[in-house]
């Protein structure tokens, strides 16, 4: 008569490390290959572009070359690129500035319905088409918007203000769009703070200033930091706003790199960007 034994550690590790592997490729796998085949290799692909020449009729030419990127430094595209970068840093001090103070108004709320409430109202701009919500800015900034007649009306202008085509136009723009990746993530990170510690802070006689510049503000951060990404980099590669809003006169990057690849027909140049 034989007895079954169990197996042996020296046994079961290999079987477990197996399966903890296994587990590892089902949770990690899928998501990896989505970004390779939809991130990186197309990022690859856009770099490659960016060494070839174009042909007379827009074809690529497979001839590598750095022509693109001396290109790159004319002083026309240094001066939209340059205004890129301010206009995506004004909309994001700007996201900043307006979304931290209702993000923590938020946070603090005590009624979770009323709360909750605000939370949808922030992503109803979502259920809208950002192309039909950019035109209806169109129409409320235009010579006959409601901000001209109600200007007019009450008698503080005497004539039509421009503010469309504008570098005004595309700033509101750009924060009524971008406006609500700052506030989620600051409510996120400011909810999660423990305000004891702000209330030890004033048992030390800090002021209300200084509790929230030492205590508040920095357990905030990862908040402030993940929402100047989320609103730094679409903005710095907008296009349909300041197309819309800003028309020839607040050419952005990403205008540039439309035009390169939709009009102009010269991908290897609008690659280099």
């Amino acid at each position: 008569m034989t007895t079954a034994t169990a197996p042996t550690a020296q046994e079961a590790s290999p079987t477990l490390a197996r399966r903890r592997q296994f587990q590892l490729l089902t949770l990690v796998g899928p998501s990896t290959i989505y970004l390779l085949l939809f991130f990186i290799i197309p990022l690859l692909i856009v770099l490659v572009y960016s060494f070839l020449k174009r042909g007379v009729y827009g074809q690529l030419i497979w001839e590598l070359n750095l022509q693109n990127y001396v290109r790159v430094f004319d002083p026309l595209y240094l001066n939209i690129l340059w205004r890129s970068l301010i206009i995506a840093l004004g909309n994001t001090l700007l996201c900043l500035l307006f979304s931290y103070p209702f993000a923590y108004y938020l946070a603090r709320m005590e009624s979770v319905r009323t709360r909750n409430l605000l939370l949808v109202f922030v992503m109803i701009p979502f259920w809208t088409n950002f192309l039909i919500r950019t035109y209806a800015w169109r129409v409320i900034l235009g010579n006959d918007g409601p901000i001209n007649s109600i200007l007019l009306a009450v008698g503080l202008i005497k004539g039509m203000l421009p503010l469309l085509f504008t570098p005004f136009a595309v700033m509101v723009g750009l924060l009524y769009g971008y406006m609500p990746f700052m506030v989620l993530p600051l409510y996120a990170a400011i909810d999660r703070i423990d305000f004891s510690l702000v209330e030890a802070a004033q048992d030390l006689y800090a002021s209300g200033w200084q509790a929230f510049r030492k205590v508040v503000f920095p357990l905030s951060m990862p908040g402030v930091i993940a929402g100047s990404i989320l609103v730094f980099i679409p903005s710095l590669g907008a296009f349909v706003t300041p197309d819309l809003l800003g028309g020839a006169k607040t050419v952005m990057i990403g205008n540039l790199i439309q035009s390169q690849f939709l009009t102009a027909r010269d991908w290897p140049f609008g690659s280099s960007f």
